[in-house]
């Protein structure tokens, strides 16, 4: 359940999206490796989505990412 995401300001943030959210409700499809791996960019909401709606604040998200370069 780990991303690898780079952000407009540059940062490089490994998330690990299971310890965002619950992994049930709109998320449960994201069980699915195959399902996982959809994520994209949806340049009009400015974050990840899923193809069933499912999105993460990117607030949230770089500020609950572990920095990359640490990893």
């Amino acid at each position: 359940f780990r991303l690898l995401l780079t952000f407009d300001n540059g940062d490089c943030r490994v998330v690990d999206i299971a310890r965002l959210v619950p992994i049930d409700g709109v998320f449960a499809p994201l069980k699915e490796p195959a399902y996982f791996r959809q994520v994209r960019v949806d340049p009009e909401v400015g974050t990840i989505v899923w193809p069933n709606g499912a999105d993460l604040c990117p607030d949230v998200l770089h500020a609950e990412g572990e920095d990359a370069l640490s990893e």
